[in-house]
């Protein structure tokens, strides 16, 4: 078990701040994401020249360190040292919010096996700022991040959203979407609802809002452009598919389990998936189907 207390640290080590910066204007910055910044002893960057922009136009002359997948398995622990002798260190990503789709989720979790205070900045954040404008529902979603390149991983991810009550939110470039699209409709159906979003908070930011087939004809005139965030209606719960007509219907729970493992999730996902989508606790679920 772990308990932190941010703010009542007598511990005389450092903290962690995971500071969210803007995912394209400027003025999305918070007052207390330039104080952390100019308060800390380090900043640790995803791609240092692109944060020396943003510091440099907030004013900030905080030391830069390089923090990214390549280096992290080398520059982590130098990171965990800085902070256990009682450096405070900021980490921030290219944009949005660290952490998320990135290794900054591993120096998290070195500071808390370390007993290092990690605490969030809040900010930017290019899928729920996609979420909320889509129009669909909010009130259960799912983040997948960019989804599987080759095709048989794809088909597989892409089963799981089809028996997905969720919301789901995903990224994909610009070379890529039109690929993923296609996939969708062939495994979704073409009539699913999804919203397509660029260049959010920026003067191109758009937002293409239809089914499937629709925003695929879309693309076809107008060609995809800057990365996007995509969000996909889920297969059931509010305004998908009626409860009494789920896929799942008539399954035993023993088969719900099975069919997902046949879709590549591992046990546990599965029982977790299946608990969920019959509305009982996860344990309630693995007792019975592993009772006797």
């Amino acid at each position: 078990m772990n308990i932190q207390k941010s703010y009542n640290n007598e511990s005389g080590k450092g903290k962690l701040y995971l500071v969210g910066t803007p995912i394209g204007n400027l003025e999305d910055m918070t007052y207390r994401a330039v104080r952390i910044l100019q308060e800390v002893r380090w900043i640790a960057a995803e791609d240092t020249r692109q944060t020396r922009k943003l510091l440099t136009h907030f004013d900030i002359s905080t030391r830069l360190v390089s923090y990214h997948e390549h280096n992290k398995h080398a520059s982590g622990p130098e990171l965990i040292r800085l902070m256990e002798s009682g450096d405070d260190i900021a980490l921030v990503s290219d944009a949005g919010l660290p952490a998320i789709c990135d290794p900054g989720a591993d120096l998290a979790r070195l500071a808390i096996e370390a007993g290092i205070a990690v605490v969030p900045i809040p900010g930017a954040n290019a899928a729920l700022s996609a979420l909320i404008m889509s129009g669909l529902p909010t009130e259960r979603f799912l983040f997948v991040g960019f989804p599987p390149r080759d095709a048989k991983p794809m088909e597989q991810e892409l089963a799981t959203w089809r028996r997905e009550a969720a919301t789901v939110i995903g990224y994909e470039s610009p070379h890529r979407i039109v690929k993923t699209l296609t996939r969708m409709a062939e495994v979704l159906g073409e009539e699913r609802e999804v919203c397509l979003t660029r260049e959010l908070t920026k003067k191109y930011e758009e937002a293409v809002r239809g089914t499937i087939r629709e925003c695929l004809a879309y693309l076809v005139d107008h060609p995809p452009q800057g990365e996007y965030c995509f969000i996909v209606r889920g297969g059931a719960g509010d305004g998908g598919i009626p409860e009494e007509t789920a896929w799942w219907t008539g399954l035993s729970p023993e088969e719900h389990v099975a069919r997902y493992e046949a879709d590549g999730l591992d046990h546990k996902e599965a029982l977790r998936r299946a608990a969920q989508e019959r509305g009982v606790p996860k344990r309630e679920l693995y007792n019975l189907l592993h009772q006797g």
